[in-house]
């Protein structure tokens, strides 16, 4: 009797991508039946409340192929948390965490990942070494991640996002997080493990356009930031200290610029005025940006929200494991 194929998943997640969730089933289908033909495999969609036919077609997709899963969530609730909800749903010996509907990270690369995993590494993660965008963003982008790499309290690989392999050691252990906003790269890192990475090209996106603004990549970067790193925290210290030692410098030469000169530099009583302006603004903002972040923290946390709201399953034939944050309406 011949051994059951190891079974792979991947991860899409997915909002108003109808232009591309088509094209994104297709190249894996190939992928597998290529490349990959010893290997069973399931495709799972996270819909977050698309408001075009995305929904649609995934369903037309799963009705004809009973290795497209499809999750469809109640509304939007980000992409980060919508992920987390799909690993935790998925099945496979190994996962794909984050497949792109635009393809912008490349397809092609899940055959490496998958035979530098049967080499014994349980995270297989790839590294955007170049990138397909504009000058400036790219700048932006490779700075944040140095900052988060160089700063974390654990190794996160520069340049490194969700696209990576991991074992479903790593999808068990991911199971015992309970994070409100869940950094699921700094979360993988944080499990340990051996693991590798590929260097690849993150390609312009070529159908449709980001979902992502601006104000979503800050949030996500904050957020990443707060997770894994004391950087906000460290820099509200060091604003603090600034401040207040400028007021002291100043102080300092107010005082000698009283004594030298015959007059005063200006009427009395200003000078002090300006120092203990000075000197308290740095203090308060250096507790108030400590207060601010852990508050913030703490409340979102505590408050225990699922994750996801769900609000239909299709083609999910086995249990899953309960993820604890999510809900099924």
């Amino acid at each position: 009797m011949e051994d059951p194929k190891k079974l792979i998943s991947i991860i899409t997640p997915c909002f108003n991508e109808s232009d591309n969730v088509e094209d994104c089933y297709n190249v894996v289908r190939r992928l597998f039946a290529d490349r990959l033909p010893n290997y069973d495999y399931e495709h799972i969609f996270c819909d977050n409340a698309s408001t075009d036919n995305t929904a649609d077609i995934l369903r037309t997709l799963a009705a004809r192929d009973a290795r497209v899963k499809v999750i469809l969530n109640s509304r939007n609730f980000g992409p980060f948390c919508s992920n987390f909800n799909g690993l935790m749903a998925s099945q496979g010996d190994a996962v794909v965490v984050f497949l792109a509907a635009d393809q912008q990270d490349p397809p092609e690369l899940i055959p490496e990942f998958v035979r530098r995993w049967e080499e014994g590494y349980q995270v297989v993660y790839g590294v955007r070494k170049k990138r397909e965008e504009g000058f400036l963003m790219c700048r932006i982008r490779k700075l944040y991640y140095w900052v988060v790499s160089t700063f974390a309290n654990i190794h996160i690989p520069a340049n490194a996002g969700e696209f990576q392999l991991v074992d479903r050691v790593i999808v068990d252990a991911l199971r015992q997080f309970d994070d409100y906003y869940p950094y699921i790269r700094g979360m993988i890192a944080n499990c340990g493990f051996k693991s590798t990475g590929i260097e690849y090209t993150w390609r312009a996106r070529k159908k449709g356009f980001s979902k992502n603004r601006l104000i979503h990549l800050i949030d996500q970067g904050l957020n990443g930031l707060v997770s894994f790193t004391k950087v906000p925290l460290r820099f509200c210290l060091l604003s603090g200290f600034l401040l207040a030692l400028c007021s002291i410098i100043f102080a300092v030469f107010s005082l000698f610029i009283h004594l030298l000169r015959e007059g005063p530099l200006a009427p009395p009583g200003i000078p002090t005025l300006i120092v203990a302006i000075f000197f308290f603004s740095g203090v308060q903002l250096f507790f108030f940006g400590i207060l601010g972040e852990y508050i913030c923290a703490v409340h979102f946390q505590v408050r225990k929200r699922p994750l996801v709201i769900e609000k239909e399953r299709i083609n999910f034939t086995r249990p899953t494991q309960d993820t604890r944050r999510s809900t099924a309406a």
